[in-house]
């Protein structure tokens, strides 16, 4: 086996993806590069392989807040999955799934929308109502209308995403901390701050639990919370929260990137940054 065989292309895609889930980006980023080239290399341009490659880049792009680059690949995997496997697989659900989140983090919620609802659409009928990758494109969904002031159309998406999460993978899933966290945003838009504070603290357990007190996950949590509280009032209590979350993300992922930025903006914009902690 040489070193441009597809197999050792596999293999490296998925030690890429175990950094990526541990939070380890860089790390993650040389070997899905290395993987892309061998399978443009070994196998047509048009292979589902090729797609899956540029897909799992495509995320980790995303994760390192490179969204434009992460855009241009997902839009380069999708049409050969369409191609490949048909316009209803559940492949491409995942990829327009990918492909909306990009959109939705560089502020085009309108397209954003129209994706998330095709591959919920081609979830609901591929798919077991009950299947983990159903509450995904719901909670998906429910974020985009979130981010739209569409409170009203977000928060049964996010109830029943929450509802499918905690029958399966389980209540200690760290999918299921990403769902009570995006319900607790929608209660902190719609000022539920009571509400939204005991949904921070589970997804808090539950992520330290499962992923360890440094996964850049963790950070954005704390940053949450520390929301919470700042629409209490409670600014001495979410000073510390704010500090803990900016020093967890500029570790794993540098000073440089948009979730550390945007916690070193709220601690700023809050007149924060002088209480002590």
């Amino acid at each position: 086996m040489g070193l441009n065989d597809p197999r050792v292309a596999a293999s490296l895609n998925n030690l890429a993806e175990l950094y990526r889930d541990l939070g380890k980006y860089a790390e993650a980023e040389p070997f899905h590069q290395r993987a892309l080239a061998i399978r443009e290399k070994t196998l047509s341009s048009e292979h589902p392989q090729v797609a899956i490659s540029l897909n799992n880049l495509g995320l980790l792009y995303r994760d390192q807040g490179k969204y434009a680059e992460a855009e241009l690949l997902l839009r380069r995997a999708l049409p050969i999955l369409e191609a490949a496997l048909g316009s209803d697989h559940p492949r491409v659900a995942q990829c327009l799934s990918n492909l909306a989140l990009a959109y939705d983090y560089q502020g085009k919620y309108a397209e954003a929308e129209t994706l998330h609802g095709r591959a919920l659409a081609i979830r609901e009928k591929a798919l077991d109502p009950h299947h983990p990758d159903m509450a995904h494109s719901l909670n998906n969904l429910a974020q985009s209308y979130r981010s739209q002031g569409k409170y009203t159309e977000a928060g049964p998406l996010h109830g029943r995403a929450l509802a499918i999460l905690e029958a399966a993978p389980g209540p200690d899933h760290p999918h299921v901390a990403t769902s009570l966290n995006n319900l607790a945003l929608l209660y902190r838009d719609q000022g539920r701050y009571a509400e939204a504070e005991p949904l921070l603290r589970r997804a808090l357990g539950v992520q330290e639990k499962a992923l360890g007190p440094d996964h850049p996950d963790i950070g954005l949590s704390l940053n949450n919370l520390a929301l919470v509280y700042d629409g209490q009032g409670r600014n001495a209590e979410a000073a510390p929260i704010y500090r803990h979350a900016l020093v967890i993300l500029e570790k794993a992922l540098g000073p440089d990137h948009p979730n550390a930025i945007i916690v070193r903006c709220n601690l700023d914009k809050n007149g924060l940054s002088g209480i002590p902690t």
